[in-house]
C-alpha cells in the first residue's frame, strides 16, 4: 500500500474505521461501500472520523496539541474529544506553526498528515462491506430531516451552551478525584454541597458491561424517532469503568452486537442526535470483539 510514494502498513481497524499508517501520514476510510464508493455508516461523519484519527496517532505516541481542519469538520467537537485545538476554533493558534493537518476526501475518507503533498495514492483497504441501499438512503434522509432548523424534538431540550459546557468531560472521559473516589461525569458539588475539584484525569477507554437494554422503535426516546425505526430500535449498555464510575451508553449503530454481562467494550465518538440544526456528538460503545 502506498501513500505519496511511501509504502504503507496493512489495513487496521480502529474505532469502526479502516486505516493505514506510514511515516507522518494516516489514512482513514469508512468500511462501508455503496454504489462502488466509500460512504459513512449510520452515525459517522468526517468529524467522528477525524477524532478517531487523532486518538489513534496519540495512542501511537505522536504528541501534538494543534491541527489544521477543513470546514467540514466540527473543530469544537474535535477539541472537546481530544484536547487538540485548531486555528479554525481558536484564532490564537498560529496556523503557520501547526504541523498536522486533515484533508477531507471526496468519499468518506480522511488523511491526517505532516506532509504538504497534494496527491496521495493508496490501495483499496481490505475489510470493506456493502451497505444496504435502502439503509443508506433512509438514514441519510432521516439525518437530513433531523438536522433541519425546522425539526423540533419532543425530548428533553439541551441548549447549545449546555451541550458545549458538559460535552468535553463526557466526550473525553475526563473525571474528578475526591475523597479517594473517581467521579464521572464531573459534578460541581457533592451531595453535602462541598465544591468538587476540576477534572484531573481521563478514564481508561475500556469498561465492563453490567446490564443492557434493547428499546423498540416505538419505545425509543423521541430524539431517535426518525432513525430508530430504520435501525430496528436502540440498544444501550450499562457499564462499569476500571476506576469505578458507571455509565449508560448507546451502542454504535453500525455494530451487530448482542451484549452479554461481563463483555468488555470501548468507546468511539459518534453522532447522537440533532437539535436546532446542530449535531450532538457523544461516546458510543463498541464491543472488544470489534478491533479498535
Amino acid at each position: 500500500m502506498f501513500l505519496g510514494g511511501v509504502e504503507m502498513s496493512e489495513t487496521t481497524e480502529w474505532k469502526g474505521y479502516l486505516l493505514s499508517h506510514s511515516n507522518g501520514s494516516l489514512l482513514l476510510q469508512s468500511p462501508y461501500i455503496h454504489d462502488g464508493s466509500p460512504v459513512f455508516g449510520p452515525d459517522s461523519d468526517s468529524t467522528t472520523m477525524a477524532v478517531a484519527g487523532i486518538q489513534y496517532l496519540h495512542a501511537q505516541g505522536y504528541k501534538f496539541t494543534a491541527i489544521r481542519l477543513p470546514s467540514s469538520i466540527d473543530a469544537q467537537v474535535v477539541y472537546m474529544s481530544t484536547s487538540v485545538d485548531s486555528p479554525q476554533r481558536n484564532e490564537e493558534v498560529d496556523n503557520d506553526i501547526v504541523d498536522w493537518h486533515v484533508i477531507d476526501g471526496e468519499e468518506a475518507t480522511l488523511v491526517l498528515s505532516q506532509s504538504d503533498d497534494e496527491h496521495y495514492e493508496f490501495n483499496e483497504p481490505s475489510g470493506t462491506e456493502i451497505m444496504d441501499g435502502d439503509l443508506f438512503k433512509d438514514m441519510n434522509a432521516a439525518w437530513e430531516q433531523e438536522c433541519s432548523q425546522q425539526h423540533v424534538s419532543q425530548g428533553a431540550y439541551v441548549s447549545q451552551s449546555q451541550y458545549y459546557e458538559g460535552g468535553a468531560a463526557r466526550l473525553s472521559l475526563a473525571s474528578q478525584n475526591f475523597a479517594g473516589k473517581t467521579i464521572w461525569p464531573p459534578r460541581q458539588m457533592d451531595s453535602s454541597g462541598t465544591r468538587l475539584p476540576r477534572e484531573d484525569a481521563l478514564l481508561a477507554d475500556a469498561a465492563t458491561v453490567e446490564s443492557w437494554t434493547k428499546l423498540s422503535a416505538a419505545g425509543a426516546p423521541s430524539e431517535f424517532s426518525l432513525r430508530a425505526p430504520i435501525l430496528g430500535g436502540v440498544q444501550t449498555v450499562l457499564v462499569k469503568f476500571e476506576e469505578g464510575p458507571r455509565g449508560v451508553f448507546l451502542v454504535c449503530d453500525d455494530v451487530e452486537y448482542s451484549p452479554r454481562i461481563g463483555d468488555q467494550v470501548h468507546f468511539a465518538v459518534r453522532r447522537i442526535y440533532a437539535q436546532e440544526g446542530l449535531i450532538r456528538y457523544g461516546l458510543k460503545a463498541i464491543p472488544h470483539l470489534v478491533e479498535c
